[in-house]
């Protein structure tokens, strides 16, 4: 793709590599970069309390996480013949109180695992804005479709965004010191809080960031938002709803990160996995012919090659 005008990437010293271990917690981004890292294979973690748009929400789960807090049925609720949790998205609710407790629960075991071990973090912020549950005076992650009246909906001042996401660094931090944090504001944009709400959000968000970047030169900045803002300017690069970016935009957007932060020995282990993905994809029309049994031990050997060298690497 062709574009006049790119933004400027910082280049990377720590990259990531097939040894790295990745961690993605937030809004989209999180969700679109994940899905790519998982494609190719690299060790990574996504989200285990699904998407969290707003970064009191991300937070509230890294303090669960990494101080060994559990959550108990008090914590749940049941609204329209499913049981919900406040600080976690809805694809975590179900119809089984104990399956429900159960699942977070183990996410918060795991995710402190994950924490310790990994070399790369991502903390991803989609919206400013959030909402005050009245009834317990609290800022929650998902409103599970409760009636907006029973919610005070506020937006965050740069200030309370820039010590929310420093409090995210440090409990990180204070699990795994040497770990590579970096940050960014999801591209994703949040059109049903209305075009200029939006707008008041993401520069909030962006403000912060860079507040806590100037004070803290171990974080790193990626401009997801930018890019699709600025680079990407064109409807052409919008799903039909004209809010989610296009597989064409996401696949943009990993290509500028991949520029900074991939290894350039990774990105030709990336070439073989792309190869094996590609060949597990392929149409078969005679599955007895010899030229697809030879298809098929070629594959099987790259298969064997990649294994050889990580074994973590499953397809």
């Amino acid at each position: 793709m062709n574009l006049q005008t790119k933004i400027p990437l910082q280049p990377q010293q720590y990259k990531i590599d097939y040894n790295a271990e990745v961690a993605l917690f937030g809004s989209c981004f999180a969700e679109n970069v994940g899905q790519k890292f998982e494609y190719y294979k690299f060790k990574n973690y996504i989200n285990p309390f699904g998407i969290l748009f707003h970064p009191k929400a991300i937070e509230t789960f890294l303090w669960m996480a990494t101080q060994g807090e559990r959550y108990t049925e008090t914590d749940l609720f049941y609204h329209n013949e499913q049981w919900h949790c406040f600080d976690a998205h809805s694809s975590l609710s179900s119809p089984d109180q104990d399956k429900l407790l159960s699942d977070l629960n183990e996410a918060l075991v795991i995710t402190q695992d994950k924490i310790q071990s990994a070399t790369h973090v991502f903390i991803t912020l989609g919206t400013a804005w959030v909402y005050r549950l009245k009834a317990l005076d609290m800022i929650v992650a998902n409103c599970h479709k409760i009636p907006q009246k029973e919610f005070k909906k506020e937006l965050l001042s740069v200030d309370e965004i820039t010590e929310s996401l420093q409090n995210c660094v440090h409990l990180i931090r204070n699990l795994n010191p040497s770990a590579k944090i970096i940050c960014t504001v999801s591209p994703v944009r949040h059109i049903k809080d209305g075009f200029i709400e939006n707008n008041r959000s993401k520069s909030h968000l962006i403000a912060a960031m860079h507040q806590a970047i100037e004070a803290d030169k171990g974080l790193s900045y990626f401009p997801s938002y930018e890019i699709m803002m600025d680079e990407l300017r064109d409807y052409r690069f919008y799903n039909q709803d004209m809010i989610h970016p296009t597989e064409t935009a996401i696949e943009y957007i990993w290509e500028r990160f991949s520029e900074v932060w991939i290894s350039e020995h990774a990105k030709s282990t990336m070439k073989k996995v792309e190869e094996v993905q590609k060949g597990l994809l392929h149409r078969v029309f005679n599955p007895n012919s010899k030229q697809h049994i030879a298809f098929l031990e070629n594959l099987a050997y790259k298969k064997y090659q990649l294994q050889e060298q990580y074994s973590f690497i499953k397809f």
